[in-house]
Parts: C-alpha cells; structure tokens; sequence
C-alpha cells in the first residue's frame, strides 16, 4: 500500500473526533462539517510538511483551530437572528450565601488528574459545556481550549474585555456546577 493511502486512512479515522471537536466549538453540525472538511483537505494538501514531529491527531487539530476560527470569523460578520441567552448569573449567584461564600461547599473532586484520564470525565465534560449558552462557551473554549488571549477574543467576537471576564467566570462556575452533579457527585 502506498504511503499516501495509508496516511489518507489515519487522516480519516481522525474525523470523528475532529468533528466532535468542531461541534463543541462552533455548536452548528453544518458548520462544524465545513471547517472539519476543510482541514482534512489542508491536511491532505500539506502531507508533506508533517514530519512526524507531533502526533497525528495532534497536528491536525492544530489546523482544525484555524479553520475554526476562520469560521468563527465568517460567523461574526453574518446578523444575529435571536438574542443571546447568557443571563444565567442568576443561578450562579443562588450557590453563594448572601456574604459571598458558598451556600454549600462542593464536594471534593479528589485527584483531578487522574479524573482527567477517564473517558467518561471528558464525555461529561462535553455535555456541560454543550448546555452552556452558545456565546459563553465560545470564549470558554476560545480562551481555555484554543488559547486565545482576552483580546484576540474580544476581537473575533464583538465583546469588550470586562464582559468577555464575565463570560469565562460564568462558564466556569456552571461548568463546576455541572460537573459537581454529573461526575464528581456521583462518585
């Protein structure tokens, strides 16, 4: 078998995961599919500047990014058609007592580490961040996923530096939150 079809079969085992990865960022199947068809066309265009250096998955996920936020651009320049639903600050001010300390503590996680390493933990994961409203999981993900800095992703999405702050305190306190009942709870 030449080394061009086998390089085409491990690109495309990949797609599944690259398309779950696109999803979670763009949270639009159509859009997802583009920037996912998109980067393994790049991939397969550029096969020879991979080198082996990083691992496969790696370096294409590494050119999904772009693709994302190239799509993510085209995005921002499109009209919004519904308001955006990112008022859930009111459930997270119902953790806190009135003096700002937790109403009730959050139970250990034990050792996140190795809690990073299930399967399941990333699969509750995903659906945390996919019940997160559409424009806070973008920066979540842009900013701890992607490592986007605040003002690249002020920029890409139309928010100024304090509200983009805010969005990241409310994705992670209801991403903790959610957590705390899909995966560290039950444990």
């Amino acid at each position: 078998m030449p080394p061009e079809d086998d390089f085409r079969k491990q690109v495309e085992a990949l797609r599944p995961y690259l398309l779950r990865f696109a999803n979670l960022q763009l949270r639009d199947a159509a859009a997802a599919e583009d920037a996912v068809q998109e980067a393994l066309l790049a991939a397969l265009a550029g096969q020879a500047s991979f080198a082996g250096r990083a691992n496969l998955r790696t370096w294409l996920t590494g050119i999904l990014k772009h693709k994302i936020v190239d799509a993510l651009r085209r995005q921002s320049r499109e009209p919004v058609l519904a308001p955006d639903a990112d008022d859930e600050g009111a459930e997270i001010d119902e953790l806190f007592t009135a003096r700002g300390h937790w109403d009730e503590r959050p139970a250990a996680w034990g050792d996140p580490d190795s809690a990073l390493e299930q399967s399941q933990f990333f699969r509750a994961l995903e659906l945390c961040l996919e019940r997160l409203p559409e424009r806070t999981a973008r920066v979540f993900m842009l900013r701890e996923h992607m490592g986007l800095e605040t003002a690249e992703i002020c920029k890409e999405l139309g928010v100024t530096p304090t509200h983009c702050w805010v969005l990241l305190y409310r994705a992670r306190m209801t991403l903790r939150e959610c957590l705390q009942q899909t995966w560290f709870g039950k444990r």
